[in-house]
């Protein structure tokens, strides 16, 4: 945001120089020394590689770390390259065919336990690129809080959840009398659904619609003192702030991503990579370059989730936060 103002200000200053000049306020060297110095200070503002004219497109998806990342691409981008970036909010599965034909350039945070086989075709057939690992480990599973634990012991394994009892204690008046298992978007790359009926369980899947109202539910349901069972990851905020305890599943036997109602087992571990369209190279190197380039580990997540989704922070000024702090780092995705 302020990187943004900056630029403008120049952008000004320069404007209004021209404007004196059209005038007659000033003769000849005048106008020389004020195209001099206008030159000057635009350069000393975005450096030299700032040469960029084409606008980047990139996805931001529906959770915090996807929001915070995708505005420290884009101040970033612009202020040192000087492309303008637009922020697409699309779903996981609609991005990669976006990217496909060039109407999105990237996306910085893709789940391997999500990628399907049909978003991998796009990559086998050279329209999108995997750019690398992003440098975050990630863990997508069920989680419970910790009041389930402590009203049920046997929520140490995940065959507690076949009681009877537990399904009971779970339950909504929208369930009945199955217990709810919390899912969070539709569009996410989730089976729970069909670990539900492949595991047996006597559950019904409910959708809260995002991260925000499954927070929400935590509160409210912890409160009240009632237990949750939900769809949720590491690293976030969230397992750190209310607890959240991951009740690992048994080891699906086939591939989740591949044939998904077949699935019967825990998310795998999933270290994170980027990927971009096979056209953003051709459209602009530098900014290729810094995608490849560009990393985020899972202390820097852990350093910058608290602000937003505890704190309730815009993730534009965490964004500019981690940039004034870690110029050592972002400055070597520039080279």
């Amino acid at each position: 945001m302020g990187l943004q103002n900056k630029k403008f200000t120049v952008g000004l200053f320069a404007v209004g120089a021209l404007l004196f000049a059209a005038c007659g306020g000033s003769d000849s060297a005048t106008e020389a020394v004020s195209e001099d110095t206008t030159a000057a200070a635009a350069e000393a503002t975005a450096g030299p590689a700032c040469a960029g004219t084409e606008t980047i497109k990139i996805a931001r998806n529906n959770w915090t770390a996807s929001a915070i990342e995708v505005e420290i691409v884009k101040q970033l981008i612009e202020k040192n390259l000087c492309n303008p970036v637009e922020i697409v909010d699309i779903d996981e599965n609609a991005m990669i065919p976006g990217m496909s034909t060039g109407d999105i350039d990237a996306n910085v945070e893709v789940w391997p336990s999500g990628f399907t086989a049909e978003e991998q075709a796009f990559i086998d057939d050279g329209s999108v690129v995997n750019m690398g690992e992003l440098g975050a480990i990630g863990k997508i599973g069920w989680f419970v809080t910790p009041n389930a634990l402590e009203q049920f012991p046997q929520l140490s394994t995940w065959e507690g959840l076949k009681d009877p009892a537990v399904a009971k204690a779970f339950a909504t008046a929208a369930t009945g009398s199955k217990g709810r298992m919390l899912a969070m978007d539709p569009s996410f790359s989730g089976y729970e659904e069909q670990l539900v009926k492949n595991l047996k369980l006597d559950f019904k899947v409910q959708y809260s619609g995002s991260e925000a109202a499954t927070q929400a539910e935590i509160i409210a349901l912890t409160e009240a003192k009632k237990p949750v069972i939900m769809y949720y990851w590491m690293p976030s905020a969230a397992v750190g702030k209310y607890g959240l305890i991951n009740i690992v599943l048994p080891k699906a036997t086939v591939d989740c991503a591949a044939e998904a109602d077949k699935c019967d087992g825990d998310y795998p571990e999933d270290v994170l990579f980027k990927v971009a369209s096979a056209k953003l190279e051709a459209k602009d190197a530098n900014v290729f370059k810094f995608f490849k380039n560009y990393k985020m580990t899972t202390d820097d997540q852990l350093a910058t989730l608290p602000a937003v989704e505890i704190d309730s922070r815009p993730a534009a000024e965490v964004a500019a936060e981690w940039i004034a702090a870690n110029e050592a780092v972002w400055s070597a995705w520039f080279k």
